[in-house]
């Protein structure tokens, strides 16, 4: 499908579109999906079909200032933009991009601390495991976004597999380690996909599970278990932290996320790993600070 044919296909030729994700950034594969946002001032996320292909289509406002939202925005191509409006808010966030994604990755290395913290303090609780996968994740995002290279969880396994050798980039051993990529199996992963898209189901309300299903057939059936593995488990860290602050009220989605991200039971193990994320997140923020 021609990329500049999703407006006029969806009737959006008089909206203000774009594309963003990895079809604009140029690192796609053959199960990634086309993401669009129309910025009309609306928010949610609905999935459309497009001559068999998949686009997920979000909703902006070209008013937007939250870091998060418009790091998000890094390489955007313009599909349509009858005001210019869209042109604008590109050109003001590339002139701060480096501030934006430093700060995005800042705070993501700080929420690890959160979490590392918080699975420390609670290692008894049933939750520590899930805490101390999120702290590793986010711990990977700044990395990543300190790379310059996008929380693009489908593709972050390979661009961390090709950063240089640095003082950031040694701790990914650890990180991984603590993420537990080598238990990757085919038998393993189809049973983290059922509950992560079961997962999904319950707290994002939306067809994401159609996309999480193409992504593991595709991984999968090309030998990327571990890449397999990260992406699944990214895509539960997301969904955690969208109801860190009720996740207590529901105990029982423990069960469901103890396969979904492949939980440690081990709470000597745990605490360990999560003092180790809590050091490494430190550290990284006072590397950021005195770059």
């Amino acid at each position: 499908m021609q990329v500049q044919d999703i407006a006029n296909k969806l009737s959006l030729s008089n909206d203000i579109v774009g594309l963003g994700g990895c079809k604009a950034h140029g690192t796609t594969l053959e199960c990634c999906e086309y993401d669009i946002t129309i910025f009309d001032g609306k928010s949610g996320t609905e999935l459309k079909t497009i001559d068999d292909a998949l686009v997920q289509v979000h909703h902006g406002t070209v008013n937007e200032t939250n870091p998060d939202v418009l790091q998000k925005y890094d390489s955007m191509q313009i599909l349509s933009d009858p005001s210019w409006e869209l042109r604008a808010l590109l050109s003001k966030t590339k002139e701060k991009q480096e501030k934006i994604r430093n700060s995005v990755a800042k705070n993501s290395l700080i929420d690890a601390t959160f979490f590392a913290t918080r699975a420390k303090q609670n290692i008894d609780d049933e939750f520590a495991a899930v805490w101390t996968k999120c702290a590793a994740y986010l711990i990977c995002d700044g990395l990543v976004l300190l790379n310059s290279k996008q929380r693009s969880p489908t593709h972050m396994l390979e661009f961390i597999r090709k950063f240089q050798k640095n003082n950031k980039n040694q701790y990914f051993s650890n990180i991984t380690e603590v993420l537990g990529l080598e238990r990757a199996t085919p038998s393993l992963l189809e049973r983290m996909a059922k509950s992560t898209i079961g997962f999904s189901d319950m707290t994002e309300n939306s067809s994401h599970g159609i996309i999480i299903q193409k992504k593991y057939e595709y991984l999968t059936a090309n030998s990327l278990l571990s890449d397999c593995y990260f992406y699944l488990g990214y895509i539960n860290k997301n969904n955690i932290i969208s109801i860190r602050d009720s996740i207590h009220k529901k105990p029982e989605l423990i069960h469901i996320l103890k396969t979904a991200m492949d939980l440690e039971h081990d709470t000597i193990k745990l605490e360990q790993q999560a003092m180790l994320l809590h050091k490494i997140a430190n550290e990284l923020v006072h590397l950021q600070n005195y770059a």
